[in-house]
């Protein structure tokens, strides 16, 4: 064996203490007991990431408040740990075993953080047109029933590092959650920014919380709610859409940050409205959603090859579905959390086959792209497929 040589940059001192020092330490290793004097569980960081991020969480419905007809809210305890901590704006995901079909959806955490410490999680489940899992929850959960949960997720949370310190928030039906978890934080005093919420909505009976916006912008400066009615011309309220015109009519001076959470026709209505304030693109927040696939003149059935850990089974799915779907329909568990591929939860390879990604919601890393790995959450198939999973 021919030997190399090597240049060190250097003193002969430095040379001498380096293999001094690399002695002592393998003496000190060698010597050294093949059992862990503590517990890692005991561990003063492991506690902490044990406490905030849990694997899962069970969960007890403690109270469930009725919206008129259109949603219900619903508070959790801790069946056992202590709640997880999150910050104003992220979500839970539920995990749901109904019938042969293994599914998880996320929805936005109204609660305030300082609530999680005191024990209690809410969440505000609304009506949709075909909505699976919402239309279950709505019709199925009691309280007292108990339920799996994820560890709280999610980006779209301000930081004085990255936000302005004005926030505009601009949410549409449902999608006031994460900014009521925002606006009860900053009257807390657990969040320092100041929020303009611009609230859309079809009529005034569809406003959730009114009651709780209103007294929270009529006792803290910090906070102003104004709601903007489409559907309805009623004295008080804003009349049309939330569009450019209404963000600069009530938009603080200065620098402002542009929160979004709402339906997907909201998004596709901004997208067109934002460019006219002329901010810069990174003051404008959009919480993921997921568009769907384009319409389709007929709905084409595929195969998919799932193999899992070695294991390979065939199950069918249909171009009008994502591949995650196909997969939680047929009762394979995959992690899932976010269901718009930002998360990465759900990241597979796609061995064989084409999907179709719609625009915008391709999230993956650039070296995910090269070697084919796909979110199944954001991806439809368009051919038989074969994916690893897991």
């Amino acid at each position: 064996m021919s030997k190399k040589k090597f240049s060190v940059n250097g003193s002969f001192k430095d040379g001498v203490n380096t293999v001094k020092f690399l002695t002592e330490r393998m003496h000190f290793v060698n010597s050294a007991k093949a059992v862990l004097p503590t517990c890692t569980d005991d561990f003063g960081v492991n506690k902490v990431a044990k406490r905030l991020h849990p694997k899962e969480q069970n969960l007890i419905i403690s109270k469930i408040e009725e919206h008129s007809d259109i949603a219900k809210s619903y508070y959790f305890k801790s069946e056992t740990a202590p709640l997880a901590y999150f910050k104003a704006g992220q979500y839970l995901t539920f995990k749901f075993e109904i019938g042969n079909a293994v599914v998880t959806r996320s929805y936005s955490i109204a609660s305030s953080p300082a609530s999680a410490l005191n024990g209690e999680y809410q969440i505000t489940v609304k009506r949709i047109n075909d909505g699976f899992i919402s239309d279950y929850i709505l019709d199925n959960w009691s309280v007292g029933d108990k339920v799996i949960a994820f560890a709280p997720e999610g980006n779209m949370t301000y930081c004085p590092l990255r936000d302005a310190n004005n926030i505009v928030a601009i949410a549409g039906g449902s999608g006031i959650t994460p900014f009521l978890s925002l606006a009860r934080a900053i009257d807390q005093g657990d969040e320092e920014c100041s929020l303009t919420l611009l609230y859309g909505c079809r009529t005034s009976d569809e406003i959730l919380f009114k009651d709780e916006l209103d007294s929270l912008s009529e006792k803290n400066e910090k906070i102003n709610v104004i709601y903007v009615l489409s559907h309805s011309d009623e004295e008080g309220y804003e009349k049309g859409f939330v569009g450019a015109d209404v963000i600069k009519k009530y938009a603080p001076e200065g620098n402002y940050s542009i929160f979004v959470c709402g339906p997907g026709g909201m998004y596709k209505f901004l997208e067109t409205e934002l460019p006219k304030l002329e901010i810069e693109r990174k003051y404008i927040r959009f919480e993921v959603f997921s568009s769907g696939k384009k319409a389709e003149e007929e709905t084409k059935e595929f195969n998919i090859t799932v193999i899992n850990r070695g294991t390979e089974t065939v199950i069918k799915a249909n171009s009008s579905e994502t591949v995650l779907c196909a997969f939680e329909r047929s009762g394979i568990e995959v992690p899932a959390r976010c269901h718009t591929g930002e998360c990465g939860f759900c990241r597979s390879k796609l061995i064989s086959g084409k999907v179709y990604i719609p625009e915008g919601e391709d999230k993956r890393r650039i070296g995910d792209m090269q070697f084919n790995y796909i979110h199944p959450c954001c991806c439809y198939p368009e051919s038989d497929l074969v994916v690893r999973i897991n």
